[in-house]
C-alpha cells in the first residue's frame, strides 16, 4: 500500500489483504539500497527457531525487516536485522532487551535480541496492520478515533515510563492500528537525548497528525533518519512566518476546541507536560464515541471564539497554567479534567459568573478524579471443560497470567473438525480479577491463527467441575462482551465493548472453534491481559 507522500513500500499479500510490518520510518525512494556480504534468503532459519519467509522493507536506518515464523510456537513474528552486529548494533539490542521487560496491550512483544557478530537481530511481534502514516494518508481522523490512537499511546508510554525507562521514538511510524483494531506501539530506540518529557509531548504530535495529516515535529530528525532522509513521507505542520505552528482547529474544520487545546498545550515547549500516566487517565475521559464529541460539520472554529463553550481547562483559568501545574500535581489535574465544581457562592448572579451556580440547595460533592488505565491483576483462573469428564485439560491456567507469552495453556490436539472434533461446545479461560473492576479491554495471545472464540462476563463462581462448568458457561452465555472473532486471521483477540457504568469480575473467554495445525486442531492461549482500574 504506498503512501501518498511519496515512498513505495514492500508488502505481501495474504488473501487479497496488504499485511505491514512499521518499523519505525520507512525508507524514501532516495534512501541508498542496504548492501551487505550473505544476506538472509527467504526459508533461512536464525538461531535454530526463526525463519525467514519474507523481506517486507527496509527501515531509514537500514535495517532489514522480514515477515518470519518461530518455528517451535509456530506462530508470526517480525524479523528486524542490522549489518553487522557487535558495537554498531549495541543500542538495537538493548532497547529491545528494555522493551521486552515490559508487557502492555498497547506495546508491540519483543521476543529476542541476538547478536552474531556478522549481523545482530530483533524478533518480536509481528503486526497485521498498517502503519499510523499509512493510515492517514488516506485521510485524517476523526475527533473520536484521533483520541483513541492518542490514548493508547499514552498508555503504553505510562507502562514504559513506569519502569523508569523511556521509549524515545513516538511518532507516525512506529504506531500501528492491526487489522483487529489494536494500537500499538513499536521500535523503542533510546539513546541517551530522549526522555519521558519528549515521549509525552509526542503523544501532542501523534494527536496533531491523526487529526490533520501533518507532522508538527518535523524541525527534529525522526530517530534513525540519516543525513537528508527520513521525513520525506511525512509533510511537515503548516507554520506561520514565524515558525509557530498552526493549531489544529486552524488547519481542518471540526476539531473540538478542548482537544485542540490539549494537543498545542503538548507541543508548546513553554509549557511542562503532565505525567504520561495524567495524560492518559484524560485521555481515556475522552476516549467516547463521535457522537460525544461536538459537531464536526459546522464551520471553522477557534479556541478563543466568543460564545463558545469552555473546555475544562480554561475554565480553571486557562489551559496554559492548568497543564503547567498538572506536570507538577498530576492528583489535582485529575481533578480539574473531570469536571470544575462552581467557583462562586450561592449569591453569586448566574448571569455573571463564570461558572453557573448550582441550583439545588443541597451540598454540593466534589466529583472523584478518573483513575488511570492499567493493567489489572488476576487474581485467579481456571480451564472451563463442562463436556470433558476426564478433566484432563484444566491444569496450567496459571500460565495465561504469569507475564510470559512464551509460555500458556494449551488444548490437547483434536481430529475431524476445528469444533474439538464434534465432541465439545468448546472451551475456555475462566479469570477472576479478586474485586468488581471497572474493565476497558482485555487482549488474548495466542499460539496460531484461525481460532473462533468470544468473551462472556457472569456473576457465577461455580465449582471447577463439569457440572460446575456448565454451570458458569449457561449463566455466562448470556453476557457476551463486544463482538465474537470468527476463523480470526491474527494472533491477539482484543475485545472493548465493556459498559463504562458497569463493574466486572469474573470473565470467560470462550474458545468455540479451533485451528489447525499438522497433526489436527489445536491452539493456545499464550497471556490474557486486563486493562482497567
Amino acid at each position: 500500500m504506498p503512501s501518498s507522500a511519496g515512498p513505495s513500500i514492500d508488502t505481501i499479500t495474504e488473501g487479497g489483504r496488504v499485511t505491514q510490518v512499521g518499523e519505525g520510518q520507512d525508507a524514501d525512494e532516495t534512501t541508498p539500497p542496504v548492501m551487505t556480504f550473505g544476506a538472509p534468503t527467504a526459508g533461512e532459519i536464525l538461531a535454530e527457531r526463526y525463519e525467514l519467509v519474507e523481506h517486507i522493507n527496509n527501515d531509514s536506518a537500514g535495517r532489514l525487516v522480514w515477515r518470519g515464523v518461530d518455528v517451535i510456537l509456530r506462530r508470526p513474528v517480525a524479523v528486524v536485522m542490522r549489518y553487522p552486529g557487535g558495537e554498531s548494533a549495541t543500542e538495537m539490542l538493548q532497547a529491545a532487551v528494555a522493551a521486552s521487560r515490559v508487557v502492555h496491550p498497547n506495546l508491540v512483544g519483543v521476543y529476542d535480541a541476538i547478536d552474531e557478530a556478522e549481523r545482530a537481530y530483533v524478533v518480536r511481534e509481528w503486526v497485521d496492520g498498517q502503519s499510523l502514516r499509512e493510515l492517514v494518508a488516506n485521510g485524517p481522523l476523526d475527533a473520536a478515533r484521533a483520541t483513541a490512537v492518542g490514548n493508547s499511546v499514552a498508555s503504553a508510554l505510562a507502562a514504559v515510563h513506569a519502569t523508569g525507562m523511556v521509549h524515545g521514538n513516538v511518532h507516525p511510524g512506529t504506531v500501528m492500528i492491526s487489522d483487529d483494531g489494536r494500537v500499538v506501539l513499536a521500535d523503542a530506540r533510546t539513546d541517551g537525548d530522549d526522555s519521558q518529557e519528549s515521549d509525552v509531548r509526542a503523544v501532542g504530535g501523534i494527536l496533531y497528525y491523526a487529526m490533520t495529516g501533518y507532522w508538527p515535529h518535523a524541525e527534529a530528525p525522526l530517530r534513525g533518519a540519516t543525513a537528508g532522509h527520513g521525513r520525506a513521507a511525512i509533510p511537515d505542520a503548516v507554520r506561520d512566518a514565524n515558525g509557530a505552528v498552526a493549531a489544529p482547529r486552524q488547519v481542518r474544520a471540526g476539531v473540538p476546541a478542548y482537544l485542540d487545546d490539549l494537543t498545542m498545550d503538548l507541543l508548546d515547549a513553554e509549557i511542562a507536560p503532565p505525567p504520561s500516566d495524567v495524560l492518559t487517565a484524560e485521555l481515556a475521559r475522552l476516549d467516547v464515541s463521535e457522537d460525544d464529541f461536538l459537531d464536526n460539520s459546522g464551520p471553522l472554529r477557534f479556541a478563543g471564539e466568543t460564545g463558545e463553550e469552555p473546555s475544562p481547562l480554561a475554565a480553571a483559568g486557562g489551559r496554559k497554567v492548568a497543564l503547567g501545574i498538572a506536570g507538577l500535581l498530576a492528583v489535582a489535574l485529575i481533578g480539574l479534567l473531570i469536571g470544575i465544581s462552581t467557583l462562586g457562592d450561592d449569591n453569586e448572579d448566574p448571569q455573571t459568573s463564570p461558572v453557573a451556580a448550582p441550583t439545588s440547595s443541597a451540598p454540593e460533592t466534589e466529583e472523584p478524579a478518573t483513575p488511570p488505565v492499567r493493567n489489572l491483576k488476576i487474581s485467579q483462573a481456571r480451564i472451563i471443560d463442562p463436556d470433558s469428564k476426564d478433566r484432563a485439560e484444566v491444569r496450567d491456567a496459571e500460565k495465561v497470567f504469569d507475564g510470559d507469552q512464551d509460555v500458556g495453556w494449551s488444548t490437547q490436539t483434536y481430529r475431524g473438525s476445528g469444533n474439538f472434533g464434534n465432541l465439545k461446545r468448546g472451551m475456555g479461560v475462566w479469570i477472576d480479577l479478586g474485586a468488581e473492576r471497572t474493565v476497558k479491554s482485555v487482549q488474548v495471545n495466542l499460539s496460531d491463527r484461525g481460532a473462533s472464540a468470544e468473551l462472556l462476563t457472569g456473576t457465577i463462581d461455580a465449582p471447577s467441575s463439569s457440572s460446575g462448568d456448565d454451570q458458569i458457561l449457561t449463566a455466562y452465555l448470556k453476557n457476551r462482551i463486544g463482538q465474537p472473532f470468527e476463523t480470526h486471521d491474527g494472533t491477539t483477540m482484543t475485545f472493548n465493548g465493556f459498559d463504562a457504568d458497569q463493574k466486572y469480575r469474573y470473565l470467560l473467554f470462550w474458545i468455540t472453534e479451533l485451528p489447525p495445525n499438522d497433526s489436527g486442531f489445536k491452539v493456545g492461549v499464550q497471556e490474557i491481559t486486563v486493562q482497567g482500574s
